[in-house]
Order: C-alpha cells, then sequence, then structure tokens
C-alpha cells in the first residue's frame, strides 16, 4: 500500500512540473513595436522580461518572423503580446497579435 502511494504521488509530481514548464514555455510578452522589415522577415520588439526565453531584464530586440503575415497584422507603435523561441538562427517570434 506504502509503495503505491509513493508511486502515486511521485507522477503527481512529474505531471505537475511538466505542466509549469509547458506553461512557462508558452507564456506571452508583452512589448511593443519598434520597426518592421518585412523584406528581412524581421521585427524589432522593446518588451520587458521574457522568462521563457530566459531574459529577465527589459530590452529592445531584433526577432525573426517565424510566418512573414504576422508582419503585416501590426505597425510601428503598436503594443503587442508575443510568443517566441530560441533556434540555432536567433529568436523567432512564433505568435504575434495587438494587445488589447
Amino acid at each position: 500500500m506504502n509503495r503505491t502511494i509513493r508511486i502515486a504521488a511521485a507522477l503527481a509530481l512529474t505531471v505537475g512540473l511538466a505542466a509549469g514548464a509547458i506553461a512557462a514555455q508558452g507564456a506571452a510578452i508583452s512589448g511593443e513595436v519598434k520597426k518592421i522589415d518585412e523584406g528581412a522577415g524581421k521585427i524589432t520588439l522593446k518588451h520587458g522580461p521574457a522568462k521563457s526565453l530566459g531574459m529577465d531584464e527589459p530590452m529592445t530586440m531584433v526577432y525573426r518572423v517565424k510566418d512573414p503575415a504576422l508582419l503585416k497584422q501590426v505597425k510601428v507603435g503598436d503594443k503587442v503580446t508575443f510568443d517566441a523561441e530560441e533556434a540555432a538562427s536567433g529568436y523567432t517570434v512564433t505568435k504575434l497579435e495587438k494587445a488589447k
């Protein structure tokens, strides 16, 4: 009986930690569009801390965009929320929308 309880507790802890990691990975980042370069498929964003990318301080960065159509949805000066991922070629915005 004790062994079953220990196994169930370990499994619950593992599932909880995995769910937390997934939630942190997909946390939206708040920012402002500073520049758009449609030809290069890049956007410059000034943003607050991006915990999902390991960035604890606010900064302005140039990002690639996964889908160039995302750049047509925003303009310089727009407040946005976005998701990004780190790849070998740099940071890439995977989701971008105007802030509400």
